[in-house]
């Protein structure tokens, strides 16, 4: 099979499943057919339920109602995320998460183990890209055009147009913004 009759294939089957957008209406850039396959996790199985875009079925997402996501945006998508959302996260648009990180927006108070420190929401701008094995600890502020290096940890707020990596995550260079 070439190339073309492979991608008239995918788009004879896209049409098949384009209800799904009434589901996932935030990210217009995923086709139908990949859509449906988390639909099948998160509506059927009942896999992050709550969660109102696509997750995959290995990612956890916590206090879903806490959420503000934007277009483009699909925390949780990729492979074994961790989303908790105690105090709050907002996503801007064009956020992407690699496998396996964590955004925590609450740690557990010192003195009583079974309760959570409040501080303020985690927000994460436009054009985001976090990398693999990272984690984003409460009260965070990424600015826009931000790329975090794979592994690292995010313990302060993080200015626009940066690149940042490590642990503690520290900004290494400064991108041309967009």
């Amino acid at each position: 099979m070439n190339e073309d009759a492979a991608r008239l294939l995918l788009n004879k089957v896209d049409v098949i499943f384009v209800w799904v957008r009434l589901f996932y209406r935030n990210v217009p850039a995923y086709p139908c057919y990949i859509l449906f396959l988390y639909f099948v996790f998160q509506k059927l199985f009942l896999i992050n339920v709550f969660a109102r875009w696509p997750v995959h079925r290995t990612s956890r997402i916590l206090s879903a109602h806490k959420i503000v996501v934007g277009k483009n945006s699909a925390p949780g998508m990729s492979p074994a995320n961790y989303i908790q959302a105690k105090n709050g996260i907002v996503f801007g648009e064009n956020v992407m998460l690699g496998p396996g990180v964590g955004v925590i927006s609450a740690g557990h108070n010192e003195d009583d183990l079974a309760r959570w420190d409040d501080c303020p929401p985690i927000v994460i701008g436009d054009n985001v890209w976090v990398g693999m094995n990272s984690v984003i600890l409460p009260g965070v502020k990424i600015g826009d055009n931000v790329v975090v290096g794979a592994g690292s940890v995010v313990t302060k707020d993080l200015p626009s147009n940066t690149v940042a990596v490590g642990n503690p995550c520290k900004v290494v260079r400064v991108r041309k913004s967009k």
